[in-house]
């Protein structure tokens, strides 16, 4: 079984971003996009449960932040009001971890462990 799990640090408040809203997606064969789960970060800035299936198949899959309402509900505008960041899951069942580092006017991800 693979699993996703994604944590993001807001480097402009120096802690976890916690409440935000994320949805993973699947790529379709047509290119358009489903949704497979949706999750709210804990106060530690986790989507806890991991986002978990059975099979994952082999194509591409994009986690979307919801940043605009979490840098609202901190009265703070942002530039990037929704953050879509789309990887690719292999043949093999393995745990990918997408971490997001965000700030009201970047953001940076990288694979993680």
């Amino acid at each position: 079984m693979s699993t996703i799990s994604t944590h993001i640090l807001d480097t402009s408040r120096g802690g976890p971003a916690n409440g935000v809203h994320v949805r993973l997606d699947f790529q379709n064969l047509d290119e358009s996009w489903s949704q497979v789960a949706e999750a709210w970060t804990d106060d530690d800035g986790r989507v806890k449960p991991f986002f978990s299936l059975r099979l994952f198949l082999t194509q591409n899959y994009r986690l979307v932040f919801d940043t605009d309402a979490y840098f609202s509900a901190y009265n703070i505008e942002c530039f990037y009001p929704q953050i879509c960041v789309t990887f690719k899951i292999g043949d093999s069942p393995q745990h990918y971890h997408v971490p997001l580092l965000l700030s009201p006017y970047g953001y940076s991800t990288y694979r993680g462990s």
